[in-house]
This record gives C-alpha cells, sequence and structure tokens, in this order.
C-alpha cells in the first residue's frame, strides 16, 4: 500500500507542453498540409515521428480498447518503451488524460504531467518517454495505435511503481 498521495494537475494538451515527451497529433496547421485526391481532402503529413525500427521491429498499427477510469483516479505506476514511438488517437474521438515524465532512468514523481488531449488530438510518445497506460474518462474508447512489434522473445516494457500514489481528482486546469 502506498503510504502518501500526490495531487496530479490536469492540463490543456498542447504542441508546446508536450514536447519533451513526444508529439501532438491533430490536423492543425503545423504540420505539412497539403492537398490531395484533385482538391477533394487535405493531408495533414508527417504530424509525428515513428521510431520503430531499433533491433529488428517493425511497424504495426493496432486498436486498443480502454475501459473508462471514474474519478478521483489513483496511479501509481508508469512504464516505458525504450526501443520504439508508440502513438494513439482515439477513434472516434473520446476524452482521455495523457500522463508522462521525461525520459531516464526513473521517473521523477515531483516531475509527472497530467494532459488532457481536446477532441482530435492524438499524442506520440518518443522512445524512452515514462507514461502511464490509457486513461479512458467517460466510456470505454478505442484507440488506433502506432508502434514497434517486437521480435518473438524481446521485451520492450519497463514499470516502475512509485513509493506514493498520484491522485486525479478533477478535470480542472
Amino acid at each position: 500500500m502506498h503510504a502518501t498521495c500526490r495531487a496530479l494537475r490536469v492540463e490543456p494538451l498542447t504542441a508546446e507542453a508536450f514536447a519533451p515527451f513526444g508529439d501532438v497529433i491533430e490536423a492543425r496547421d503545423a504540420g505539412k498540409r497539403v492537398t490531395i485526391n484533385r482538391g477533394r481532402a487535405e493531408r495533414f503529413h508527417d504530424l509525428a515521428f515513428v521510431d520503430a525500427s531499433e533491433g529488428r521491429g517493425r511497424p504495426v498499427i493496432s486498436i486498443v480498447r480502454s475501459q473508462p477510469s471514474p474519478l478521483p483516479i489513483r496511479l501509481t505506476l508508469l512504464e516505458r518503451h525504450l526501443l520504439g514511438s508508440q502513438a494513439f488517437v482515439a477513434l472516434p474521438p473520446a476524452a482521455f488524460l495523457v500522463v508522462v515524465a521525461a525520459a531516464g532512468a526513473r521517473p521523477v514523481i515531483e516531475r509527472v504531467r497530467c494532459f488532457l488531449p481536446a477532441s482530435g488530438q492524438g499524442v506520440n510518445y518518443a522512445r524512452g518517454t515514462w507514461h502511464h497506460p490509457l486513461i479512458a474518462l467517460n466510456a470505454a474508447a478505442d484507440f488506433l495505435v502506432l508502434d514497434r512489434a517486437a521480435p518473438d522473445g524481446e521485451v520492450d516494457c519497463e514499470e516502475w511503481v512509485f513509493d506514493e500514489t498520484l491522485l486525479i481528482e478533477d478535470l480542472g486546469a
């Protein structure tokens, strides 16, 4: 049992605030915006760095279904992947939280941050970024995931369990 509890403030997700942890995925003018399909569509191109080629890894696309977490939410661990990035986009847009800490030997609990993506935003965790598993808020949610498939027998997920609990009590910014 964790003896102490630390409040974690929820912040709006912006590309600038999230930059130390990876990329925000969204249809925005900051991306390379091009007209395609003879003018019938716009492509917001190259919005995140997909990092999947370490060792014999390869990029894969999956769907993950996350069950909702009612408030208050108690967090006791973070995980990281040292061999590739991971991108998550809700299908259709759904309310979820993104909890991250900077890459390093272990996450620093005092520097853990929590972001609330706007509708239509997703994230791409840079290789080595500590993050909490998906946290859907109001209902079960499906997420399109683009990450690295490991060869058989290779493990690329490390977990860190905190000595104290992080608590998300409300979504106010």
